[in-house]
């Protein structure tokens, strides 16, 4: 048993030797002070602009909690505007034209801008998830129950995607300057 543990506790070292040897770099990694890295200090820096509707909502509160999770008390250097939406499908219909099924797609294209007077535009990109959920021969509080969960999944998944689009983007930006 204890030899496994050795084995296991070696070849991990090995990787992570090998993957720091062909320029691998932790996104998230502290500082060597250990304080938060640039991708953290980064994204701590950014304010999340309002994304109209329940799902918006939804997403702007799944970034912030991405964002300003990292570090508090950052000072906010940048601007995150959001276009999103979440539109339904009926995947199961039957032939009284009742859905039975329902998948949601969520589709948001971002923009992020320096707090600067021109507003200069420092990064953008888009994220997409999707999920489904079932509409059987429930109540409509048990059926708006269900969508609500599937939007909040929707919107976590295209959350941690602009969270990790944006953190890539920081990393590379301070290893470009020499950081």
């Amino acid at each position: 048993m204890r030899r496994r543990l050795l084995l296991r506790a070696g070849a991990s070292a090995g990787l992570a030797a090998l993957a720091a040897g062909c320029g691998f770099h932790p996104v998230y990694m502290p500082t060597e002070s250990g304080k938060p890295g640039v991708a953290s200090r980064e994204l701590a820096a950014i304010n999340v602009g309002v994304i109209p509707d329940r799902p918006g909502q939804l997403l702007r509160q799944a970034l912030q909690d991405r964002f300003d999770g990292s570090s508090s008390g950052e000072p906010r250097l940048y601007d995150l505007s959001v276009d999103y939406s979440v539109p339904g499908e009926g995947l199961g219909v039957r032939n009284d034209n009742s859905v039975t099924r329902v998948r949601l797609t969520g589709r948001a294209s971002w923009t992020l801008r320096a707090q600067n007077p021109q507003r200069t535009v420092v990064t953008s990109g888009s994220a997409r998830a999707v999920d489904d959920y079932n509409v059987v021969d429930q109540q409509y509080f048990g059926a708006d129950l269900d969508n609500e969960t599937a939007q909040r999944r929707v919107a976590e998944a295209v959350a941690d995607q602009i969270a990790l689009q944006l953190a890539v983007f920081f990393k590379r930006r301070a290893m470009a300057q020499g950081g």
